[in-house]
């Protein structure tokens, strides 16, 4: 009698296909090498044709090989939601969740916040991955994305979590050696310190007054793919800065940064994005519902709201109401 193939060697397989290589997927499983080729191998057995075309650097799919690849994710996806759904009854999700973010965000926002998810629902399995990039979320395997920027494909399923703003800012020392720019068009000729974002074109700044918006071309002599190094060369007075307030609002609190144009600003709201496959999943449904009572309630950064700073709870100086705007579904 055909044995049909195993759950766990279709993990192995789809792994393996994203990662076009046996080590890398060896890493990623926490396995060895050996044990993947051997999985593989036997799915072949199973399935009696050729999956992977195998060279010393690189895995290569064969045509039958995608085609497995693409069964194989809808079996293991429901699966999973069997799995889930069986774990709902007893009010308690579990099952690996893999999430990428940014590096600064991941690390200062995303991360505290998923250790309380997990320490709310000890079956779920959480793997955190920062990126400097814009990831392919689907086609790299993750199952959500907390993203800040509102650039998103229309194929991906994206839930507002908090409203967030990009502010111009400098040090005061900074300012009182290159003087404070008027208007946007004195920027180019000012130090910023530039940085690629993952939703932006490098050295081009976005920015919107009201319902004006405009586009300024950027320069300086020191520029980055991080964030933190940004704000740190900010604060040290090398130039001028377009960063988050939840990254910037600390340092402007305590005036080592002071914003500057204060009415131009670039919308960059935070999201949860996944793929539409995983819509009815019931574990990341309990990870976004998570993440939005945790940004509504527990996110301890500044936002902003006209241009204006405000407190951890929203509140600024002319006494604005809370700047976190409900969850929404974009598609």
């Amino acid at each position: 009698m055909h044995k049909n193939p195993a759950t766990d060697d279709l993990r192995v397989f789809t792994v393996v296909v994203r990662k076009a290589s046996f080590g890398d997927a060896a890493t990623e499983l926490g396995v060895s090498p050996a044990y993947v080729s051997k999985r593989i191998r036997m799915l072949e057995q199973e399935l009696a044709v050729k999956l992977l075309h195998r060279t010393t650097r690189r895995v290569a799919v064969t045509e039958e090989g995608e085609r497995v690849f693409h069964w194989a994710q809808r079996i293991l996806d429901d699966m999973d939601q069997l799995l889930q759904e069986v774990a709902i009854t007893r009010r308690e999700p579990r099952g690996q969740l893999r999430v990428s973010s940014s590096f600064g965000f991941g690390r200062q926002i995303v991360a505290p916040a998923l250790s309380r998810l997990v320490e709310q629902h000890p079956g779920l399995q959480v793997r955190l991955e920062v990126f400097d990039r814009l990831v392919d979320v689907a086609g790299e395997g993750f199952d959500l994305d907390v993203r800040v920027g509102d650039e998103i494909a229309p194929h991906l399923i994206a839930r507002r979590l908090a409203d967030n703003h990009r502010v111009l800012c400098a040090a005061p020392a900074y300012l009182a050696r290159h003087g404070t720019p008027r208007t946007l068009a004195e920027l180019p000729s000012h130090d910023c310190l530039v940085i690629k974002e993952r939703d932006h074109p490098f050295g081009v700044w976005r920015l919107r007054s009201g319902a004006v918006d405009e586009t300024v071309k950027v320069r300086g002599p020191l520029s980055a793919n991080n964030g933190e190094m940004v704000v740190q060369w900010a604060v040290d007075g090398r130039g001028i800065a377009l960063r988050s307030l939840w990254d910037v609002g600390v340092h402007l609190r305590a005036g080592r940064l002071v914003q500057v144009l204060p009415d131009w600003y670039q919308e960059a709201n935070v999201w949860a994005v996944y793929p539409t496959r995983l819509d009815r999943s019931a574990k990341v449904r309990v990870c976004v519902e998570f993440l939005e009572e945790y940004f509504r309630t527990g996110w301890g950064k500044v936002r902003s709201q006209g241009g204006q700073v405000l407190d951890a709870q929203g509140a600024g100086s002319a006494g604005a109401g809370p700047a976190v705007a409900q969850p929404l579904m974009k598609k």
